[in-house]
């Protein structure tokens, strides 16, 4: 077992993965109690056979070496489930890794599904059956045990052996640029933000009034400035339901906030509620604040309901057919569009997408196709 603690060693492991062509990431992070995350272990295994477990917390280690393996544009880095991951990195190297191929995502190409789980991903593709025993683990105690090691470096080895597998089928059908979009999707820093003002875009919206809505602009952004700044989650500071309640109800007192059902009893005598109550008065009293202006999509044309349904069939019938995840070939937005309209500008009208389900989808609104059941399975004829 391989554990780095120092920087030059490190930085020999980086020009050891010289050359390789892809090497597969992981991480082992704590945030439970926390709102950024705490990394505890960062695992690496290259198309070279070099791997190794890395120590953050080891005492004088500089991640920079590690930092700009992810950042060479000559490795593919391998993720499954890259979200969190690529939010540690983007946070520690203020920019994200860069390519990247996230194995959760190739396995809707692959027919395994939405959210496909690693452990099952691996038990198909390679059949085996990984090592649960430390998954619990505490990651940011320290010593870590042998066993404990093994198990965070085994799920690298084995995103390793299962990517070439994946890959291979991938090309073999025709389907990797099917995941450019997707991948695009996922190494667009907008989804990684945690400017405090843009905090309420997480919310669903109860009202679309403007004052509710700068009530909740305002709420939102206070409470992300105070679980930022004292490190905790956002539901420590006050929960969503409380964020809601103090956009409907715009407390001006310490009064207002004991009546309030969602928040915690005393919070009105506390500094943070006072500079709540003040955030919430300047906001209010700018004569040039922004209006927030509700954007309603426009209804469905009356009848379309019955096309949409049939729409959502042939989508499932061709995700069938072509062993792969609906939701990467259209959303239920996009199926609604293409029921309203013939030139739709969304994706499952372009590229690939087109060609495995909107031509037919168009075909099927206008009756030059026909889906039939027999023997209680759909198919789908020239009408």
């Amino acid at each position: 077992m391989r554990l780095i603690t120092k920087t030059a060693d490190l930085e020999a492991f980086r020009q050891e993965l010289a050359g390789a062509d892809f090497v597969a990431v992981d991480t082992e992070f704590m945030r439970e109690t926390t709102y950024w995350p705490k990394l505890c272990l960062i695992q690496a295994a290259a198309s070279n056979g070099v791997e190794a477990v890395i120590d953050p917390l080891a005492e004088g280690l500089d991640l920079a070496p590690f930092m700009a393996l992810l950042a060479d544009t000559s490795i593919l880095k391998v993720f499954h489930a890259a979200r969190q991951d690529l939010e540690i990195f983007l946070k520690l190297g203020d920019a994200l890794p860069a390519p990247v191929f996230d194995t959760q995502i190739g396995a809707m190409a692959c027919g395994y599904g939405d959210t496909i789980a690693y452990d099952a991903l691996v038990q198909q593709i390679l059949k085996r059956r990984l090592d649960k025993s430390s998954r619990f683990t505490d990651w940011s105690r320290r010593p870590l045990s042998e066993n404990q090691l093994t198990y965070a470096l085994a799920d690298v080895t084995h995103l390793r052996d299962l990517f070439p597998k994946m890959r291979d089928k991938l090309e073999r059908d025709d389907r990797l640029s099917w995941l450019d979009e997707e991948h695009a999707n996922l190494l667009n820093p907008d989804i990684y933000d945690t400017t405090p003002e843009n905090s309420w875009q997480r919310l669903k919206l109860r009202k679309t009034t403007a004052d509710y809505v700068l009530g909740l602009q305002v709420a939102a952004a206070w409470r992300e400035r105070q679980a930022q700044a004292r490190d905790v989650p956002r539901g420590r500071i006050v929960k969503d339901e409380a964020l809601y309640e103090i956009a409907e109800q715009r407390p001006k007192s310490a009064a207002d906030f004991e009546r309030m059902r969602a928040v915690p009893r005393g919070f009105g005598n506390s500094r943070s509620a006072q500079e709540l109550i003040q955030a919430l008065d300047r906001a209010f009293n700018d004569p040039n604040r922004a209006q927030y202006k509700h954007e309603r999509l426009p209804p469905l044309p009356p009848g379309l309901g019955p096309t949409v349904e049939l729409l959502k069939v042939l989508l499932r019938f061709e995700a069938d057919h072509h062993n792969v995840a609906p939701r990467l070939i259209a959303s239920a937005a996009d199926v609604e569009a293409i029921a309203a309209n013939d030139e739709a500008d969304v994706p499952a009208l372009r590229g690939w997408r087109r060609k495995v389900f909107g031509e037919r989808a168009l075909a099927l609104k206008h009756g030059r196709l026909a889906l039939k059941l027999k023997d209680g399975k759909v198919s789908v004829e020239d009408a």
